[in-house]
């Protein structure tokens, strides 16, 4: 029996740079692949190639070994050549070999359509649709029978543990609720094949471990097989049957999950040392903020409900919590974005305190231009290079020589290296990985010079070694450029060795303030769970 699919001296180019290098490959039918490498190694490229996503290798083949129906074209797996078509009832299905990029676009979409994909930071739902409404979209799209969708719809979300949610509204959801409506979408096209392309990068740890869960059910109660990438090694434990490794496009281990996540973590290590810094006079306080909402379903939602906290000159403070503590509107209010219901929120402008609970330039935008912000959606302008990204894009207006310049000296400080930073430089943001792409992106916000960095959950999508490199580009815009950073985190590892203190948030309230050490104390059983999870990669 031949495999389900077999990739052949597959390379890619982009720009005259080559991202994978002669990836061979077989991938057998009902197999879950997990596919590990840090970021920029190739992941995403080759998944979307053997997909049929985008544009074509430069060279290589990756062929289906599949049957289709000789009446009505029914697409099915190999292994079930010679059996009648189920869909028309009058055919039978052929064993067929088809060279997916070989092949006509019409041929490429219906193998498409049986295939279905997760893609990373994307939940793709209607969100002003109820829950339930999403799947029945899904079924509608699929030709599925309309006198019993409904009760499909409904044992899809019983199969992704939904049901307790599927009057909700879609974008009042949290981001794993949104990720397992995502699957329950995925799951009414009845693929035999799902790709998930770091499915779980964005959340929680806790979050992360259920869709993990849900992903390995929907692979063995059928015949799917499914092809996911990570650069977490839990993820790649907990659902795969068998790993590969990729490094600078290039297959460099292939086998049992464990080994492979071992040898791609021997390089997990950290052994530069800062200088403990001695931190400068307040510069961000606040008393009393409160920021609160009202939602039609929930009534008044408490966001931020009574917070007190100082912020030094060149500390990195961290705010700690599970999803919906209210951390990131916090650093909203903090950036200058969300204008808080009450309260008082001083910064400390040159000899001046500013206060940013008013609007207008004397106050709110005064500061604000001192101000960076990543948040957890951020985005990059899609038709312009890094090198444009991170200049004229934004307003900055360089001549040539300056800007090259000064894009190397903030894509190191971001963690890339002196030769990536080159090569990336002319590249177009869609050619990079999630976790290039996050890291441009943390440049933009670093060359701007601002004296505050506010960064939303800034390690969701870096592998154990790059978040080294962040961490590292952080100490040392602190050491190097006295900035003061905000940390806003679920990540507890990463927490832990660079923040100089932290708030842990619950419902809305800063619970205690304090060393980061003794934060870790006062977790609660549950909130400890999730922080060894994320100490493990989850």
């Amino acid at each position: 029996m031949k495999p389900f699919i077999s990739v052949e001296n597959l390379c890619m180019d982009f720009n005259g740079t080559r991202v994978l290098k002669n990836i061979n490959l077989e991938i057998e039918e009902g197999e879950t692949v997990g596919i590990i490498g840090r970021s920029g190694a190739g992941k995403t490229v080759l998944i979307h190639l053997i997909r049929g996503i985008d544009q074509p290798p430069t060279s290589g083949r990756i062929i289906y070994h599949i049957s289709i129906c000789d009446t009505c074209g029914r697409i099915e797996l190999g292994s079930a050549a010679n059996s009648p078509c189920k869909r028309c009832s009058g055919g039978t299905l052929k064993l067929k070999d088809v060279d997916l990029w070989g092949e006509d676009d019409s041929v490429r979409r219906h193998l498409m359509q049986r295939t279905a994909i997760m893609f990373q930071r994307t939940f793709a739902l209607y969100g002003n649709d109820r829950v339930i409404e999403n799947v029945l979209r899904a079924l509608e799209d699929t030709g599925y029978p309309s006198g019993k969708a409904v009760s499909r719809a409904a044992d899809l979300l019983d199969e992704v543990r939904l049901s307790h949610r599927m009057m909700h509204i879609a974008r009042d959801l949290s981001g794993g609720e949104k990720q397992r409506v995502v699957l329950a979408r995925q799951l009414a096209k009845e693929p035999f094949l799902l790709f998930a392309d770091e499915p779980t990068a964005t959340l929680d740890p806790k979050m992360a471990r259920v869709v993990h869960e849900m992903l390995k059910s929907a692979a063995s109660s059928s015949s799917m097989g499914m092809i996911i990438t990570s650069h977490f090694a839990q993820a790649i434990e907990d659902v795969s049957d068998r790993a590969i490794l990729i490094a600078d496009g290039e297959i460099t281990a292939i086998g049992a999950p464990r080994d492979v996540i071992a040898t791609f973590m021997k390089d997990h290590h950290d052994e530069e040392v800062f200088a403990i810094p001695k931190l400068g006079k307040t510069l961000i306080r606040c008393e009393n903020l409160k920021k609160r909402y009202i939602s039609v379903d929930r009534g008044v939602i408490r966001a931020v409900d009574g917070v007190d906290f100082e912020i030094a000159e060149k500390e990195i403070f961290g705010i700690i919590g599970t999803s919906g503590a209210g951390k990131t509107t916090l650093s909203r209010i903090i950036s200058g974005i969300l204008e808080p219901t009450s309260g008082k929120l001083e910064i400390q402008i040159g000899d001046d305190w500013v206060d940013m609970t008013k609007p207008g330039f004397q106050f709110r935008g005064r500061a604000k231009m001192y101000i960076g912000l990543l948040h957890q959606e951020y985005d990059l302008f899609p038709h312009r290079t890094v090198l444009d990204n991170l200049t004229d894009s934004i307003g900055l207006e360089f001549p040539k020589e300056l800007a090259i310049r000064k894009a190397m000296i903030t894509l190191k400080m971001a963690g890339f290296t002196e030769e990536k930073g080159r090569g990336i430089l002319n590249r177009f943001p869609n050619t990079l990985s999630e976790g290039e792409r996050h890291r441009v992106a943390l440049a933009q916000v670093m060359i701007r010079e601002p004296r505050i960095i506010i960064l939303d959950e800034p390690t969701g999508t870096m592998d154990p070694i790059t978040k080294i490199d962040v961490k590292h580009s952080i100490l040392h815009s602190r050491e190097e450029m006295d900035e003061t950073f905000v940390i806003v985190s679920h990540d507890m590892e990463f927490v832990t060795e660079i923040c100089d203190r932290c708030a842990l948030m619950r419902g809305g309230k800063i619970v205690s303030i304090g060393p980061t050490q003794e934060i870790m104390d006062l977790l609660t059983a549950e909130e400890r769970d999730i922080m060894s999870r994320a100490i493990k990669g989850e």
